[in-house]
């Protein structure tokens, strides 16, 4: 995977901008000998937030782009002058990309539509200047308020393909070859298990200048929810497709078991995916004549539309694309089903992504702030023992 350009799962450090200090000033002017306290507040550090672009398909731009970095807010002026805002960051994400938290695995956020744009990451509020800790008993205050720390984490970015119809198979079932068929797609064909390294799109014509998208992901073996395979890697591309087309060759020893094998690792990977509207298709059929094709109907399992197919003769493929434009225009299927984002766990990760390490990245020094002398002649700096806490009062969300 490390030759391909398709990039579904990436681990990146984001970091907020942090607050920037309250200013400790008092007001000096020509014939006023005390002016009293004018510090203005600090400046709040920029966001981290996430947005969906779909003129994007992948995260490759993201793994050489590890670091995030908002910049800070300065710090608060003379004149009750506020500090200025740190600048945000905006991180350009494919439709579908889910956000995990790197050290715990935890879900924290996802994007599904186009411009959707979410909040990562809150930069620090700023300090409040001396001007709002003046009261009748104490008219100089000597203090101000420092603005609040960053916000660091190290995220893991997911990308869950959008597409109406999912191909789930063994591997060799036909599948990269159904997609090449119907499709403009040009996915990688031969006759040995896992041809298909990485999921591949492609846009199926239908009658009317219509069309719907198709998803063909690495073949999905026995034991796959429990890592074995590439099917785990791939099984979340999935999740977000309308119809799962289900493709077992005619050749294969049980049709109903290996239809029972798929149904099993989808549910024990997301029990969502049960729900999902189905239709099985068995395919290599042009070794078979109609009395043979008969025969194996009464094999085919319940409750679940069946067409015989062969992509290499054209066979049933205007069938198939009939019974997938139902499937993905009825009216029971078109309800919004809420994917549950299990969070991430050891089988889950990508071994070479949760080995990188970060290069440690320094925070920016803000330059020292100039203060001014009091009317006392009495030297008074900002001492950075002195803690402050945020009251309701007194604090402004900027």
């Amino acid at each position: 995977m490390a030759d391909s350009n398709f990039i579904d799962y990436v681990k990146i450090m984001c970091r907020s901008g942090k607050g920037g200090a309250g200013s400790k000033h008092y007001r000096r002017a020509k014939y006023i000998p005390k002016g009293g306290p004018d510090g203005g507040d600090g400046g709040r550090g920029g966001h981290i937030f996430l947005r969906a672009n779909r003129n994007l398909w992948t995260l490759l731009h993201l793994k050489f782009q590890r670091h995030v970095f908002a910049t800070n807010g300065e710090s608060g002026g003379r004149n009750r002058c506020f500090g200025k805002d740190g600048e945000d960051r905006t991180i350009e994400v494919p439709c579908g990309t889910a956000v995990y938290d790197a050290e715990t695995g935890k879900f924290l956020c996802d994007v599904t539509e186009d411009g959707q744009v979410v909040k990562l990451l809150k930069g620090g509020r700023g300090g409040l200047g001396n001007c709002h800790f003046a009261t009748a008993t104490n008219r100089t205050p000597r203090y101000a308020q420092p603005g609040e720390p960053a916000v660091e984490k190290t995220i893991i970015l997911e990308l869950k393909l959008l597409a109406d119809v999912g191909l789930v198979g063994f591997p060799n079932a036909g599948k990269s070859t159904l997609l090449s068929s119907i499709s403009a797609a040009k996915p990688k064909i031969a006759n040995y298990p896992f041809t298909t390294l990485e999921p591949n799109l492609g846009i199926v014509s239908y009658r009317g200048n219509q069309s719907f998208v198709m998803a063909d992901i690495p073949g999905i073996i026995e034991g796959a929810s429990e890592g074995k395979g590439l099917g785990l890697r791939f099984l979340r591309h999935i999740e977000r497709n309308d119809v799962l087309l289900f493709m077992v060759p005619a050749d294969s020893d049980d049709i109903k078991k290996e239809y029972a094998i798929l149904c099993n690792e989808l549910q024990q990977f997301n029990p969502d995916l049960v729900d999902k509207p189905r239709v099985l298709a068995v395919t290599k059929c042009d070794m078979l004549d109609d009395e043979l094709m008969e025969e194996m109907r009464a094999e085919v399992p319940e409750g679940v539309e069946c067409v015989f197919i062969s992509s290499v003769a054209n066979m049933g493929l205007v069938e198939l694309k009939d019974a997938l434009w139902r499937a993905i225009n009825d009216e029971a299927n078109r309800i919004p089903t809420k994917i549950t984002h299990r969070d991430l766990d050891e089988i889950r990760r990508v071994k070479e992504e949760d080995e990188f390490i970060f290069e440690p990245a320094d925070m920016p020094v803000d330059e020292e702030e100039e203060w001014e002398e009091e009317w006392d002649d009495e030297e008074e700096f900002y001492d950075d023992d002195d803690q402050f806490i945020y009251e309701d009062n007194l604090t402004k969300d900027k």
